[in-house]
């Protein structure tokens, strides 16, 4: 079993700032890419931003200047910390994770987290 664990979230005026992190566990063997997207109501899962694990990291425009990812291969968790938030951030925001398993050594498996509300007043 693999488990990817967020935490986080919560409520934050405008302007304000959170840190998430995403903890992966269980049966792996190899870590690769981790990311966060994010999901509004009524809206499609969209990218925030990706890292490898050699540190290479991808943004969506939206967070380009105001967010950075960031991750810690010895404690396989990824972070993402957001600045200036503003209310158009509000949304649910799930890790993900591209592990291969001890159980499947053959494939490399996609994984997500349950999610982490995240809401910005204005």
């Amino acid at each position: 079993q693999v488990q990817l664990v967020e935490s986080g979230g919560g409520l934050v005026q405008a302007g304000g700032s959170l840190r998430l992190s995403c903890a992966a566990s269980g049966s792996i063997a190899s870590l690769y890419v981790m990311g966060w997207y994010r999901q509004a109501p009524g809206t499609q899962r969209e990218l925030v931003a990706t890292i490898t694990a050699g540190g290479s990291t991808n943004y969506a425009d939206s967070a380009k200047g105001r967010f950075t990812i960031s991750r810690d291969n010895v404690k396989k968790t990824v972070y993402l910390q957001m600045n200036s938030l503003k209310p158009d951030d509000t949304a649910v925001y799930y890790c993900y994770a591209e592990i291969k398993p001890y159980f499947n050594l053959n494939t490399i498996q996609g994984y997500w987290g349950q999610g982490t509300q995240v809401t910005v007043s204005s």
